[in-house]
Formats: C-alpha cells, sequence, structure tokens
C-alpha cells in the first residue's frame, strides 16, 4: 500500500456554477446598474484588473449551496483580478477574494434586508470595504466604510456625494440616478453623454474653425477696400 492509497478521496465545491438570482424589480432598478456598469467601464476602459457586475449570484461557501442562500448583490466590484466573462462569482475559484464595492437598490421589498440583513453579512463575512444603498424612488443614499471590522457611515462632502477609496470616485445622485464623481466633482458620463459630448465637441470645433475663416475674409476684405480707398486718393497702398 503506498501512500496515496491511503489519502480520502477529497470532493471540492464546483466553481462552474450559473447565477441564480431573481428578476429585477422593476426598470428603475435596471436602468441603475447599467449606468453603474456602463460608466465604470468606459471610465476604466484601459484597465483589466477588475471585475464588474450587477443582479449576479456570489457564492462563498459550500453551506450555502446545500441550503440555496445566495446572495447577489444589484451591482458590485471586486479590485485585483482578471476582467472576463462569469456565469457568477464563486469565492473559493477566485483566490478567495469577495467584492470591494458593494451597491444595493432599495425597493419596498427588499429595503429592511439590504438595512440589516445584508449589511452585516457584508460586513462580518463579506468584508466589503465600501457598501452602498440608493433607492431611486426616495433618493435616499447611505455609505459604508469599513474600520477595524465595523461599519461606518460615510460622511457626504458639501454636494452630498459620498467617497469610495476603493473606486477612487464620489457617488452621488444626478437627475434622480445614482452616479459617479470624479475626485474634483465632474460627473462621469454614460457612453451615450460621452459620445454626445464628443459630437458636440467636433461640431463646436468645426464652428470655430468656420468662424475664423470668416473673420480671416472680413478682414481682408476691409483691407482691401482700405487700399482701394487709398488709390483713389493717389496712394500707393504698398508704401504705407
Amino acid at each position: 500500500m503506498t501512500a496515496l492509497d491511503i489519502i480520502p478521496d477529497v470532493t471540492y465545491p464546483p466553481t462552474d456554477l450559473w447565477s441564480d438570482e431573481p428578476p429585477l424589480e422593476s426598470d428603475l432598478h435596471l436602468q441603475q446598474i447599467i449606468i453603474l456598469l456602463s460608466c465604470l467601464e468606459l471610465l476604466w476602459r484601459e484597465r483589466s484588473d477588475y471585475y464588474a457586475s450587477g443582479n449576479l449570484t456570489i457564492y462563498y461557501n459550500e453551506e450555502q449551496l446545500k441550503k440555496r442562500d445566495f446572495c447577489g448583490p444589484d451591482f458590485f466590484v471586486v479590485l485585483d483580478t482578471e476582467k472576463r466573462p462569469r456565469k457568477s462569482w464563486v469565492v473559493w475559484g477566485e483566490q478567495g477574494k469577495y467584492p470591494d464595492v458593494i451597491v444595493e437598490i432599495l425597493s419596498d421589498s427588499t429595503a429592511n434586508i439590504d438595512r440589516n440583513n445584508k449589511k452585516i453579512l457584508y460586513q462580518n463575512t463579506f468584508r466589503t470595504p465600501n457598501y452602498f444603498w440608493f433607492d431611486p424612488n426616495t433618493l435616499e443614499l447611505q455609505g459604508f466604510r469599513l474600520i477595524e471590522g465595523q461599519y461606518q457611515a460615510i460622511s457626504p462632502n458639501d454636494q452630498g456625494y459620498l467617497w469610495s477609496e476603493q473606486l477612487g470616485l464620489y457617488l452621488g445622485i444626478f437627475d434622480r440616478k445614482l452616479r459617479y464623481f470624479t475626485a474634483d466633482g465632474q460627473l462621469v458620463p454614460t457612453p451615450q453623454e460621452a459620445e454626445l459630448q464628443q459630437r458636440q465637441a467636433k461640431e463646436q470645433a468645426i464652428l470655430e474653425k468656420e468662424q475664423a475663416l470668416l473673420e480671416k475674409e472680413r478682414e481682408r476684405q476691409a483691407k482691401e477696400k482700405l487700399a482701394q480707398k487709398l488709390r483713389e486718393l493717389g496712394i500707393d497702398p504698398d508704401t504705407i
């Protein structure tokens, strides 16, 4: 009998698991998740060291699989990982990594769970550094920072924005939506807004070029008119 013969079979929990989240509760939830995801992807388009998703199951222990006690944040970001498509986020298949930032979109049916049960889970089990919740109806926005194992409320700045040191961005409300803002308070655009800004910038550049050409033509005409007047007075404009 060899040493290999006495080693018991070890069963590892699977890592290739499909997400098992219920449908989103409203169009507001869907729109908000799309905004958070698409804005971050545009802002971080040169980066490949993060993973962001929404309404995707996070599997974090084998007991959870047995009880089917799944947890899928409305939106989350994991830093220092590979940016690639996934069926779900399986912690034991991702080097034990949990989300660095979580955002829950509140609704009448989930608000109490998001404010209590999930807050405890994200604090004690996930140990997620930044946790936010946002109510798209009442516009309630709250954020927490993990300090010595306990969530402490994030104080808003003068504009009411909450700083996420994990993202290096503020989260705040603009046009009744939860949006990102840069450290100097600039709104991070959606892809549609960025495209519109680029188009407007191009149109403005064309307009400025046309105005410059028009002004140059006006100056030429004025100069020619003055030269003509001088000739009529018997003065050679080239000698002036």
